[in-house]
């Protein structure tokens, strides 16, 4: 199973374009410094064209690119299937909504109409907040302690953005926003750009529960999209299933690969983390909610956890092993993130297991 998520994403490979890459079909995460460059950077994509590339809010309300020209699949996509799903992915912004009668999906419509409204050209997350919350009835509205003010729900604000229109300027803290010239969602979701059959591709073989999960969408509404060619298969004994296409890929066989994957990276996002990485312990260090560290992957395994750190003008990277790896690997690792991230690199130390030559 790991080795066919090493090879459907794509790991095992040195050079590739974004309109090759799978992983853009279900978005990479952008959370972190460089994060989606350093992602595909490990699948061979170092060089992309201006504009190419888009970011958006989408999944779990977390910022991801896509390519720029399937954006208007991708809104299909990832909108919620259904009123009771669109409420699972706001949270707790849902339960003021039904108490005042409003359809979360109307609501999400609601927002971005304003949200529309007020980008007109580049715009700081926090102006359009807070022209936004000017203009929002109070079921729309919560009172954050942690930023001592009242504004519009978090999940509904970015799973609304899109709806708008919008994009994330990249590489800007705090985030701005711009509209995406001549939007429009597409009306139909094309199959490449299907989050179900995506993540069974990406990350199978999986269960509902699995792709629900990361889609923080329910169970009930995953099942109803279940792509009809997905084949059953047993694995340890659960039933999970896999894209009928794919069969030959997952067996076979193994693909050594070893790379340093960034914290958010598509690999680590499977929702079946205890394949990937059965020590409980090391495990809850990896998927920390704060601070996480990259992971090593080596061979399709979790071999260890790796951070950067800058030396000046200079970027240095910690390893930490947990079995052996080729220090070849790891050098080369070390000199693509430095290169990606416009620097020298000052050095690589690695403690724990023993490298080999």
């Amino acid at each position: 199973m790991l080795a066919f998520r090493v090879r459907a994403q794509q790991l095992d490979r040195t050079a590739g374009t974004p309109a090759d890459t799978a992983v853009l079909d279900l978005g990479v995460q952008d959370t972190g410094a460089d994060a989606g460059r350093w992602a595909l950077a490990v699948r061979g994509v170092t060089e992309v064209r201006p504009d190419e590339l888009v970011l958006v809010w989408t999944l779990r309300g977390a910022p991801h690119l896509y390519r720029r020209a399937d954006l208007p699949g991708v809104a299909a996509a990832t909108a919620p299937f259904s009123d009771a799903d669109a409420a699972k992915r706001i949270f707790d912004g849902a339960k003021p909504l039904r108490a005042a009668g409003i359809p979360i999906l109307t609501a999400l419509d609601t927002v971005a109409a304003e949200m529309r409204r007020i980008v007109t050209g580049p715009t700081v997350k926090g102006e359009m907040s807070r022209q936004l919350t000017e203009r929002m009835d109070p079921p729309y509205l919560r009172d954050c302690r942690p930023c001592n003010a009242v504004h519009v729900y978090e999940q509904s604000f970015r799973l609304a953005a899109l709806r708008a229109g919008l994009e994330l300027q990249p590489d800007t803290s705090p985030p701005v926003l711009q509209p995406v010239p001549g939007f429009a969602a597409a009306d139909t979701v094309p199959d490449q750009l299907d989050v179900v059959r995506a993540y069974l591709g990406l990350h199978g073989p999986a269960t509902p529960q699995q792709v629900a999960g990361y889609l923080d969408a329910p169970v009930k509404d995953v099942t109803a999209h279940w792509p009809a060619d997905a084949v059953e298969v047993t694995v340890d004994g659960e039933r999970r299933w896999l894209l009928a296409g794919d069969v030959d890929l997952a067996t076979a066989g193994p693909a050594p690969t070893t790379r340093l994957l960034g914290p958010f990276d598509p690999y680590l996002q499977t929702r079946d983390r205890a394949l990937l990485l059965p020590d409980e312990a090391r495990a809850k260090d990896v998927w920390r909610t704060l601070g996480r560290p990259g992971g090593v992957l080596v061979d399709g395994e979790i071999a260890g956890t790796w951070r950067p750190r800058k030396a000046g003008r200079k970027l240095g990277v910690q390893v930490e092993l947990w079995r052996e790896v080729p220090s070849a690997a790891l050098a080369e690792q070390a000199e693509l993130l430095a290169a990606v991230r416009g620097t020298e690199l000052s050095g690589l130390e690695v403690s724990g297991a023993e490298v080999s030559r």
